[in-house]
């Protein structure tokens, strides 16, 4: 890749005209949030139970004395041996942030179908210290839209990203978030998919600062590229 050679002066203009445009993306960025924040709720009356390292846990419990939840759910499906490669891309990010939400009174936990040691043998290999529970006893991931088993009517109707599900995989991610009141009472707040999740992928935020950016045009399907953080080697794949 050869990008076009201009002077320190020419650079400096189109460099200011592009950072007017990303001023005004921040600012409306910051306008959606407001308006995201000021989404309705759902009171959540379904006891769901989780199986994670201190045992069963409900979803009022995972707050663990905070007033906000953030859920990730992990493509991980009950039969699996390890878990989803683009997940794991994404949750190499989740430790880092872990303390910072905490002292914003934000919870973070991952849930997947598998079983808890499925989950905690490939939290091992990949060394992660998040909290990840198994959700193989509940409906929760099928409730959230993440989740399908459409031969056993669950649900029976499916849509992803609130639009029609299309394509055969039975398990896809997404992140959920709930609060918490004064009563205990727990609220389903907001809910993103697919590109939504973006925001959490720290490596994929700076790949767009860099020229080549994702540099995934050419790939037989987005993120193909993309290795357990393992089992890259000396050389990047794609």
């Amino acid at each position: 890749m050869n990008p076009r050679t201009v002077s320190r002066e020419e650079w400096l203009v189109a460099r200011r005209a592009l950072l007017a445009k990303e001023k005004e993306l921040s600012r409306r960025r910051d306008e959606l949030g407001q308006q995201r924040r000021a989404l309705p709720s759902v009171r959540i009356e379904k006891t769901y139970a989780f199986t994670g390292p201190k045992g069963r846990e409900t979803l009022p419990t995972l707050f663990a004395g905070r007033s906000q939840l953030v859920v990730y759910h992990f493509m991980f499906a009950p039969d699996w041996d390890v878990g989803c490669k683009s997940c794991s891309f994404w949750a190499d990010h989740f430790d880092a942030m872990t303390a910072h939400l905490n002292a914003r009174d934000v919870t973070f936990a991952v849930v997947s179908r598998a079983p808890l040691a499925k989950l905690a043998a490939f939290a091992r290999r990949m060394g992660w210290k998040f909290t990840w529970l198994s959700s193989a006893d509940s409906d929760f991931n099928f409730d959230f839209g993440v989740s399908f088993a459409p031969e056993a009517g669950n649900p029976p109707e499916p849509t992803y990203n609130y639009q029609p599900k299309t394509g055969p995989m039975a398990e896809l991610p997404g992140l959920s978030v709930f609060l918490k009141d004064d009563t205990g009472a727990v609220f389903h707040t907001y809910s993103c998919f697919a590109r939504g999740l973006d925001i959490l992928n720290g490596t994929y935020n700076v790949l767009d600062l860099v020229p080549k950016g994702r540099d995934e045009a050419g790939l037989p399907f987005t993120m193909s590229w993309v290795r357990f953080h393992d089992e890259y080697g000396t050389t990047v794949p794609g």
